[in-house]
């Protein structure tokens, strides 16, 4: 049986989850630009060569690639579980009315 809109509150779940998802993205963001200034050294100029540097270059683009992707998995779990946690649920003082 669904209850009338004036015995529906915000869900507190879900207002959790919205704001650990703002802090989680601002906090991915400084994450993935972590690697971005060693990237661009290494992959913008030659400041060091050959097979060894190029070997480490290589590396060192996979691991921010990875690490991206993780910081990424995150945000989409949480999006996941807010789209899962209904917006509004039955006000605890409506159910006695």
């Amino acid at each position: 049986m669904s209850q009338p809109e004036d015995q529906m509150v915000p869900n507190p779940r879900r207002q959790a989850l919205e704001q650990t998802l703002a802090e989680v993205r601002a906090r991915i963001a400084v994450l993935e630009a972590a690697l971005d200034p060693a990237h661009r050294q290494f992959t913008g100029q030659a400041v060091w060569i050959g097979v060894e540097a190029r070997r480490f270059a290589d590396d060192l683009t996979a691991r921010r690639v990875r690490l991206r992707q993780a910081a990424q998995a995150i945000v989409t779990a949480l999006e996941d579980e807010i789209r899962a946690t209904p917006a509004k649920i039955t006000s605890p003082a409506g159910r006695f009315m």
